[in-house]
């Protein structure tokens, strides 16, 4: 909020420092070889980069935060598209009504945030198209990287068939990879860095470390982050998949609920009614329904304690 374009310096250190993390304790300090083919990881990395940044830029772009991350909710719609179209996978109705809930929900949020684009810019009416463009370029960038990332998810999908599950392996080579990438995002990086040292100087609770505070919140990002990721990977190769889809989706929709009430970012009924088409749609998907029938019906069927 105090710095929107601060994105690079962000995933810099994420990067950075899972990276290091991964150099020392799953590439034994290169010692280890990889068991999926280098170059294949040189695939996915571009992937992964290219989507980790235009995320970034299209913060810049009069795209608020609830409506990034509601439109990165509709991964859904994206992977079952390009599924589709390169793996020729075909799926129940139920499947196709969920993608219809989420693309809802998705343009309904999405065409009220136009809504108040316009109408915030309609205050200063020499910036107002200008203003209103610039968001239209942020949604396309958001598209973008909706679709590069389900590309990316199904060719890690076909890895993982032909080479097994390696979740640190490429968790590490995910991250280090791309490092070389941000030396283009240099000048940018080391802009918000200056940026970061002349705000307010904040003391750490417990150890008394002064430091500027925006470097207090960058470190806590890393580590939370970090703690994210390496759990959405160990995930993916302890639980089905219909799990792992369950819990990102919740911990994006708690994000999102979190995001509108603490930093009271601009939502109406509509955005609520749109948010809601999405996790329903999503949960539709993941046939949670399914497995909790199930689940209940085992439950009431245990007898009682003594």
């Amino acid at each position: 909020r105090q710095f929107p374009g601060c994105g690079n310096i962000v995933t810099f250190c994420q990067f950075l420092f899972i990276a290091l993390e991964g150099f020392i304790f799953e590439a034994n300090f290169g010692r280890k070889r990889p068991a999926i083919p280098i170059r294949n990881y040189f695939i996915m990395v571009a992937m992964f980069f290219t989507v980790s940044v235009v995320n970034n830029y299209a913060l810049n772009l009069n795209i608020a935060m609830p409506l990034h991350m509601i439109f990165r909710s509709g991964s859904l719609i994206a992977s079952m598209a390009l599924g589709i179209i390169i793996l020729k996978k075909r799926y129940s109705v139920s499947k196709y009504t969920s993608i219809a809930l989420v693309s809802l929900g998705i343009f309904t949020c999405t065409f009220m945030s136009a809504k108040q684009v316009a109408s915030d810019s309609s205050l200063n009416q020499e910036d107002g198209p200008q203003a209103f463009l610039w968001w239209l370029l942020g949604i396309a960038a958001l598209t973008f990287a909706l679709l590069m990332s389900a590309r990316m998810g199904i060719f890690q999908e076909t890895l993982y068939k032909k080479f097994g599950k390696h979740s640190k392996e490429a968790l590490f080579y995910n991250h280090a990879l791309p490092l070389p990438g941000f030396l283009l995002l240099a000048p940018d990086i080391y802009q918000h860095a200056l940026l970061f040292n002349q705000s307010e100087l904040f003391q750490v609770p417990g150890i008394g470390l002064t430091l500027p505070i925006m470097w207090f919140y960058l470190l806590m990002n890393v580590i939370t982050q970090y703690v994210c990721i390496r759990g959405v990977f160990i995930l993916t190769t302890e639980c089905t998949s219909l799990t792992v889809t369950l819990v990102v989706t919740l911990r994006k929709f708690i994000s999102l609920i979190f995001s509108i009430l603490y930093f009271q970012n601009p939502f109406t009924g509509w955005h609520w009614l749109g948010t809601a088409f999405v996790f329903v749609g999503t949960l539709m998907y993941t046939e949670v329904w399914n497995s909790l029938g199930p689940l209940l019906a085992r439950c009431r069927r245990r007898p009682p304690k003594e």
